[in-house]
């Protein structure tokens, strides 16, 4: 081979190889400069990413600190504490963290996930509480109200019963009627001389009554003067609504639920007022008759 020949053939790889390496330079530039743009552009999507986990993270932090006013568990109150610091904690690491860091801003995405649970879980469980209080609640008022029911029951049948007691204590009372009132001398004939009084005579008739209790009763009689003072032989009394009454005369009588007429004295030794006299006649612990008479 001819020099000359040597030469351009030398000449023709040095062209190759200058446009080889110029070929090269330009594709590994060109590498490059796409690698750059998929950088940044993976930067740019990081940086989206990381923001928005950081408003979800912050989001998360409002949300405990509504639900914990809430609760009234303290189990769930710890809890929640515990992982409002938890988030807390993370969102301090996720400002800080670049948005190159591809690995730890998934890592804080799985964290974030996590924590969207225990939110749900807690949701959950306030939502139950929530119910079983309302439930409790409305029990309480159900019961409140039956409770008020019951004791409005109860009073109603208490009255109506006293009611009853006192109609039935009204009908086993013994009543009097057919009364009547003579003033007798020494000679037991009726008089109307003041001075000539030496009885007086109380005519009644004690009625029939079915409900009444029968047997052995006492009559007893008061006779008031005009200036209220009450004809008695030694101080006797009875008793009458807790108190010891004076009384001017009394009466034994076997009482079988029928009618009863008869007659009681009272013997006249003192000196007697013109006037209007009162009679006064109790049987069983009642006030059955209350008569006028004038001598």
């Amino acid at each position: 081979m001819a020099l000359q020949t040597k030469h351009k053939i030398l000449i023709a790889l040095a062209v190759v190889v200058a446009a080889l390496a110029i070929a090269a330079a330009v594709f590994f530039m060109l590498k490059s400069q796409k690698q750059d743009a998929q950088m940044q552009t993976l930067t740019e999507m990081m940086d989206i990413e990381k923001q928005r986990l950081e408003k979800e993270y912050s989001d998360y932090v409002y949300e405990f600190q509504d639900i914990a006013p809430t609760l009234t568990n303290d189990s769930l109150i710890k809890l929640v504490d515990e992982q409002k610091i938890k988030i807390q904690q993370l969102l301090t690491e996720l400002k800080i963290t670049k948005s190159t860091d591809a690995r730890r801003i998934q890592e804080l995405q799985t964290e974030l996930a996590s924590v969207r649970k225990v939110m749900q879980y807690y949701v959950a469980q306030i939502d139950s509480l929530n119910i079983q209080n309302q439930r409790l609640t409305n029990e309480n008022i159900e019961v409140k109200q039956r409770y008020a029911q019951a004791a409005q029951t109860v009073e109603q049948l208490s009255k109506e019963k006293e009611d009853l007691t006192q109609t039935v204590t009204r009908a086993a009372i013994i009543e009097m009627n057919g009364f009547s009132f003579t003033a007798l001398n020494s000679k037991g004939r009726a008089t109307k001389k003041l001075t000539q009084i030496a009885r007086f005579q109380f005519n009644y008739t004690i009625t029939k009554n079915v409900t009444a209790q029968a047997g052995e009763k006492t009559l007893f009689l008061r006779i008031v003067r005009p200036d209220d003072i009450v004809l008695t032989k030694n101080a006797n009394t009875f008793s009458f609504e807790g108190k010891a009454v004076k009384f001017s005369a009394s009466k034994d009588f076997d009482y079988g639920n029928e009618a009863v007429s008869d007659a009681i004295y009272y013997n006249v030794d003192e000196m007697l007022p013109a006037g209007k006299y009162r009679a006064e006649f109790f049987l069983d612990g009642n006030r059955i008759g209350n008569y006028l008479f004038e001598i």
